[in-house]
């Protein structure tokens, strides 16, 4: 995982002088250097900080005071790595008790930390799983993401949503499972339409017993564990006895229970024979890019895969990538039993006993060579080459797309970082301001910022020009707080405005005020009639608005992020108003959280009913105190 000094020669052996010369002017060896003599020779991780304080690397050591020395000699290292030493002006060391340790902080860091010169995992969303409830009668499965502090049993990780919620729509259809939470259930009077359409088998009201029902959890906990096909057996025993007892709707529903765990079992598109847990880890590299496929396999069936494109130099090598991208991968998931890798990792033994302390089991890496698992290896390689050449091929139109927009804009370059900006409200009220980023490598999701509008004394609501200043002014004044030297990334080349003049305008009185310069600005607006396909493109420095070709491409790529930008920012306006209509009045008074809310209006029956009790009242709600009481009651009863 760690960057090793490399060392450049010529064909004839000799050593490139290039690499010496480009490191002789750096300062950063000296640095580096002036902590050798206080560092361990035991295991740690260390890391690379800039002038600016900006963590440049973070690598691990098996002997810190060894590791480091070797950045001390500049004739040894390639024109990258002293690129980074010559930045470096100060380090910062932490020691652990082994290298499997080092290992596990280094990933969590440079996960943490994103430096410039690691390999980065760009994409880690968490992982959805089925989760099967504990402590009720009738326990339900739900969908679940994040932490796992929930009480029950936590099946996956599921590569997608829509993987997910194929197999709980198997698990209702096959066991009859309830959905519904714990107070819909107590409020059921009736079956609802779940069960009407015999995907319930309504345990609500009495329709089934809580031993049958207890049953049927166990099947689908089974099933989730890889032991469908004994599930399967078992239920054509039960139709033939049905149907040989002449009970033929129960044979019939039998049936149709055996038909939908068929039909997901026939959606296996892979040999999973003998795999019972475990994760495939497939490499592809072309065109100085990476793909890694990753498919997850859990009680023999296959729950997904997901391709994922680490950043990387040039000229990292496969192995080097799959091992920092294992470190990454699964620091915030447990491994499972077995990883099966497409390349040898060069510390497969570390990355192993890493995983395992995590994991707190043991944990098996392997390469397989023949076999079932060379089988399913192979398809997994061709989904990583695949997904890979639709990437090179979609990076190449989306340069073709900025490389026309360069043009038209008269850009000086290509952008890196496209901004775009827009505003959602109703009549003002939940108004929220929206920004959206693009690049050379298409939406940049994890880039996209919300602004609640805070509005000022000087605010009218509705006012969408104010809402625009605001938005970039609270926008550009913390990066030049923040990142004055624009050398972190974060400033955009290009900012494009949802709107026309007056909108174009407002944002070139916010750049000016603020002293930007560097960062080209336009803005753009539906034209005549408000058409969709004759947007019109509007500049600071230009008097006239820009008409593309209605088939313009160019035309479509502005179109998309116009509509990226609005799609987001309804969605940010929509779930701010759906939170303000349940915001209930309890939830302003300081102090109260959500346990004593719930106490409260349990006893009350009401927020209003809450407003109007005296203080003798409330004392008698349990977790109330005299002072909590005083506390509420004055809150509604303050004078003035």
């Amino acid at each position: 995982m760690n960057m090793e000094p490399e060392t450049e020669t010529e064909n004839n052996g000799t050593r490139k002088e290039t690499d010496a010369t480009a490191c002789r002017p750096l300062t950063g060896h000296q640095v580096v250097g002036a902590h050798l003599n206080a560092l361990p020779g035991s295991p740690g991780v260390y890391r690379m900080i800039n002038s600016t304080g900006d963590v440049l690397y973070v690598g691990k050591a098996k002997n810190l005071r060894k590791r480091v020395a070797a950045y001390t000699k500049p004739e040894r290292l390639s024109l990258r790595i002293c690129k980074m030493v010559g930045e470096t002006a100060s380090m910062e060391f932490v020691t652990t008790h082994t290298e499997a340790e080092a290992l596990l902080l280094e990933a969590n860091l440079i996960k943490r930390l994103r430096p410039r010169f690691n390999i980065l995992l760009r994409d880690d969303k968490s992982f959805p799983y089925i989760l099967a409830t504990n402590g009720h009668d009738y326990p339900r499965v739900l969908k679940h993401r994040g932490a796992r502090s929930g009480d029950g049993e936590y099946f996956g990780p599921f590569a997608s949503a829509w993987a997910v919620n194929e197999t709980l729509a198997v698990l209702q259809r096959v066991f009859l499972l309830r959905t519904c939470s714990d107070a819909a259930f107590a409020s059921r009077t009736r079956p609802c339409l779940q069960y009407q359409i015999k995907r319930c088998s309504a345990p609500c009201v009495g329709r089934i017993g809580k031993e049958d029902y207890g049953a049927l959890m166990t099947q689908a906990r089974a099933f989730l564990a890889g032991k469908s096909r004994d599930i399967q057996r078992d239920m054509a025993q039960r139709m033939e006895k049905a149907s040989d007892a002449l009970k033929f709707e129960d044979a019939a529903e039998y049936r149709d229970r055996i038909k939908a765990l068929t039909t997901i079992q026939a959606r296996q598109d892979i040999n999973l024979a003998g795999v019972l847990d475990a994760d495939v880890a497939a490499l592809h590299q072309s065109g100085g890019q990476t793909c890694i496929q990753v498919f997850f396999i859990r009680g023999g069936r296959n729950f997904g895969n997901r391709a994922y494109f680490p950043g990387h130099a040039k000229d990292d090598g496969a192995a080097e990538i799959l091992e920092a991208f294992l470190g990454q991968f699964y620091t915030n998931k447990p491994a499972p039993k077995e990883i099966l890798t497409s390349h040898d990792t060069p510390n497969r033994a570390l990355i192993a006993e890493a995983l395992g302390v995590h994991a707190k089991r043991k944990v098996r890496l392997s390469r397989p060579v023949r076999g079932a698992r060379r089988k399913l290896m192979d398809h997994a390689l061709n989904n990583a080459r695949d997904a890979l050449a639709r990437r090179l091929s979609e990076s190449a139109s989306q340069r073709r797309l900025l490389e026309g927009l360069t043009r038209i804009l008269g850009l000086d370059a290509i952008p890196a970082r496209i901004e775009v900006y827009d505003n959602s409200h109703v009549s003002g009220a939940h108004a929220v301001g929206a920004m959206i980023v693009a690049g050379p490598e298409g939406m940049m999701k994890n880039a996209y910022r919300k602004f609640n509008i805070k509005g000022g004394k000087d605010f009218s609501p509705g006012d969408d020009y104010a809402m625009m200043a605001e938005v970039l002014t609270r926008r550009f004044s913390r990066a030049l707080k923040e990142d004055p030297e624009r050398s972190r990334g974060q400033w955009p080349d290009l900012v494009l405005i949802d709107g026309g003049k007056g909108q174009l305008g407002e944002a070139r009185r916010v750049f000016e005020d603020l002293g930007l310069e560097g960062v080209a600005l336009a803005a753009v607006s539906k034209g005549p009639d408000r058409n969709a396909g004759r947007e019109l493109i509007h500049l600071p420095a230009r008097d006239g608005a820009i008409a593309l070709k209605p088939r313009d491409p160019v035309l479509y790529f502005i179109q998309r992020l116009r509509d990226e930008a609005h799609r987001f920012a309804i969605g940010t306006h929509r779930a701010k108003r759906s939170k303000a209509l349940t915001r209930s009045i309890l939830d302003e008074i300081p102090g109260i959280g959500a346990k004593r809310k719930k106490a409260l209006l349990v006893h009350f029956g009401s927020a209003r009913a809450v407003t109007q009790a005296g203080r003798s009242d409330l004392e008698t709600v349990d977790g109330v105190s005299r002072t909590t009481a005083k506390k509420i009651y004055d809150w509604f009863h303050a004078e003035g």
